[in-house]
């Protein structure tokens, strides 16, 4: 019965959303490895593969319809967009934000500390002369209200946002008892 549904129009449709689903997943799920999450990455990884069996089968049983091709490629390329949707909403890990700024830097260190950031003030030389350099670690959820609060205080700033592999300790990551 199942095998009967999928050869018909119905396919190309179910094979579509199985393949958004599970490259949706295999995004979400590398962007993970970067972030070292060890126990999610296998955990995802079992589902992805378990439907991209099935949706890869579906389609090797139905090569003569074009449609049900139509349908695992234009699911692919969907997936990989809808899989970095995910990953932007779910925004796990931390941020490294590098903001330079020709004057101001110690008044913008207390603006974002006032706003809840960790700050660490260091001077610099750019291009032009003298920089105040302020370096943050924080969540990548807090991005955007941190750049909100530099472009408030200090529109002419140079920001970068990087993402660290490993943090250890700071005011984040306080050390635990010896």
């Amino acid at each position: 019965m199942l095998p009967e549904l999928l050869a018909g129009p119905i396919g190309p449709i179910v094979i579509f959303f199985l393949r958004v689903t599970d490259v949706s997943m295999a995004t979400v799920r590398t962007l993970l490895i970067v972030r070292n999450a060890k126990l999610l990455v296998p955990l995802i990884g079992f589902f992805e593969v378990m439907i991209w069996v099935f949706a890869v089968g579906t389609v090797v049983q139905n090569l003569t319809s074009p449609w049900h091709v139509v349908g695992y490629a234009g699911g692919f390329a969907t997936g990989n967009v809808v899989g970095l949707l995910i990953e932007e909403r779910l925004a796990l890990g931390l941020a490294t934000v590098w903001t330079m700024v020709k004057s101001g830097g110690a008044a913008l260190a207390g603006s974002l500390r006032e706003g809840g950031f960790g700050v660490t003030e260091l001077d610099g030389r750019g291009r032009d002369g003298a920089v105040e350099v302020l370096c943050s670690v924080i969540p990548r959820r807090q991005v955007a209200p941190y750049v909100r609060t530099v472009d408030r205080n200090a529109p002419d700033s140079f920001v970068i946002v990087d993402e660290p592999r490993a943090v250890r300790r700071g005011w984040l990551f306080p050390r635990r008892g010896r």
